[in-house]
């Protein structure tokens, strides 16, 4: 069975972390000060200026007093110092693919698109919707060109039928979800931490009926889930919803393994003993889920592994229970052993080109990219030097953890391109020296760690791209998810085998014979790619 080190398509929207600062190589600091003026309209060296929309993730992180996502310092500087003057179209994190489909259907789509799915890219690419980039790559680029070079990684997915269609970079790390639990409702009520899932179960049990925030009440909710939740579930079992796996030489989906029940059952014992929230299937939005956590309510969180909306989380907690204790946990072992928490693929968000762009467009988007790799991301990941960080000894040091994050964190949202590597002790380097930021810093550090201690089961980079199956998942996928969560909140009407059973009959009336067939020549005529 082949096993790879690093992970495919991102299945699970992923958080590029920005109140991480890392060392990387110096570059020129140029003012981020907000400014009313709409930006220059020319380039030096390239005449006026043409403009280029280009899609970003809305995660609803930008202050008022800072502006929009449309409209706000970083906006605007860009504008000011890129080649190119940007439109921002901002979409809802996590309905960016429905968004994106009916910008695409209405003829309103961004010239370039954002996605972590190289699955959805695929389909746009098999859709006609984006065109292949790789002649104007070489014509046109300097710095992202040479950048490729460096990272050879990355260039089988950028490639969709033998052709390159999308940019990215290299992720800082290919860590990517974390479990937290609280420490101090361990130690009041005498708890080990859980290495297995009966001791998970066990834990959280007295969660639920120890008093451990110590009011009197039964209102502690044992497990809180973020939008990565599920996902951690099911890498217990040693499955996903859409990733592949060789079982006897042959691929197999995810979503209709035999193990997959088990990951159903385990779910849907912490939904029917009431150590999970009961109203997250209805909360979309994680906003209740995370409300848990930062309030003292939660004692588990199966979330990121240091991301910066755990920063913000554990500063929040810590405001409202000064004596919290939120460390990292390590994933925990099943019947079938121990997974590794998911770890993504090489690359970050691809970013792809609408089929409508004219060649002066593209020059124009890919001299923008050239930049942003230069020079763009430094200031959008850090912010601007002697006012957001100060250079010590080669590392970039944030000065006002509030400051950051109230004026820099969300512009990760517009950085294209990044080139940084990242460590646990470069986070501990690189955290303002304030108590708290210190002490997150090190849990950041221990949670990377334990998130790439276990290696994460990846059998194959990437999905197979076939349309059919594109198509196939899109229309099966919704109806996963009604039986899915029907076998959770069912009760003793419906068991987790039973949710299985009708899955793989779902999967057959949608024609999932012959994609396997498909699937299986395709793993056939690529297999020796992937060691």
């Amino acid at each position: 069975m082949s096993k790879l080190k690093y992970a495919g398509n991102a299945v699970l929207a992923v958080t590029m972390s920005l109140t991480l600062l890392v060392a990387c190589s110096s570059n020129q600091t140029t003012s981020v000060q907000p400014s009313s003026s709409p930006g220059s309209t020319t380039a030096p060296g390239l005449g006026p200026k043409k403009e280029i929309s280009v899609s970003m993730f809305d995660r609803g992180t930008v202050p008022t007093e800072e502006g929009t996502y449309e409209s706000n310092r970083w906006t605007k500087w860009i504008n000011e110092n890129s080649p190119v003057n940007v439109k921002w179209v901002p979409i809802t994190r996590s309905q960016a693919q429905p968004k994106l489909n009916a910008l695409i259907a209405s003829g309103e789509a961004p010239d370039l698109i954002w996605e972590y799915d190289r699955n959805y890219i695929s389909q746009l690419a098999n859709q006609g919707v984006i065109q292949p980039i790789g002649d104007y790559i070489n014509k046109y680029s300097t710095t992202y060109k040479a950048y490729l070079e460096k990272h050879p990684e990355l260039k089988p997915y950028l490639n969709v039928n033998g052709q390159t269609y999308a940019v990215s970079f290299a992720r800082d790390t290919v860590a990517n979800h974390g479990m937290w639990i609280r420490q101090d409702w361990l130690d009041k009520l005498g708890l080990k931490t859980p290495t297995t899932a009966e001791e998970f179960l066990d834990v959280a049990r007295k969660f639920r009926d120890g008093d451990p925030d110590g009011n009197g009440k039964a209102d502690t909710v044992p497990i809180s889930l973020s939008s990565s939740g599920v996902g951690i579930l099911r890498a217990l079992f040693f499955t996903q919803e859409n990733q592949w796996y060789v079982e006897g030489g042959k691929l197999e989906y995810g979503r209709l393994l035999d193990r997959y029940a088990d990951s159903l059952a385990f779910q849907k014992q912490l939904f029917d003993e009431g150590l999970i929230d009961k109203e997250y299937i209805t909360d979309t939005n994680f906003q209740r889920s995370s409300q848990l956590l930062t309030t003292g309510k939660a004692g588990i969180y199966l979330g990121q592994w240091g991301a910066g909306s755990m920063d913000n989380a554990y500063r929040d907690l810590l405001k409202n229970v000064p004596d919290a204790k939120l460390t990292p946990l390590e994933s925990i072992s099943t019947k079938y052993g121990k997974d590794g928490l998911y770890q993504e693929a090489p690359p970050s968000v691809f970013t792809v080109f609408n089929s409508k762009m004219k060649e002066d467009q593209i020059k124009s988007a890919i001299q923008f990219i050239d930049w942003m790799l230069k020079d763009g991301w430094v200031p959008l990941k850090y912010g601007e030097e002697n006012v957001h960080y100060k250079t010590v000894d080669g590392a970039r040091q944030t000065i006002n953890q509030d400051k950051f994050i109230k004026e820099v964190s969300y512009a990760g949202e517009y950085a294209l391109m990044i080139d940084s590597m990242m460590t646990p002790k470069l986070i501990v380097d690189m955290a303002a020296k304030d108590e708290i930021s210190q002490n997150y810093a090190k849990l950041k550090a221990k949670s990377l760690e334990l998130t790439m201690k276990n290696t994460y089961r990846r059998d194959i980079p990437y999905s197979p791209d076939i349309p059919e199956l594109t198509q196939l998942i899109s229309t099966f996928s919704p109806i996963a998810v009604q039986i899915e969560t029907k076998v959770v909140t069912g009760g003793k009407s419906i068991t987790a085998q039973d949710g299985l059973n009708d899955l793989r009959k779902e999967w057959k009336r949608l024609g999932g014979d012959n994609v396997d067939k498909q699937v299986q020549d395709w793993y056939q005529k690529n297999k020796n790619n992937f060691k």
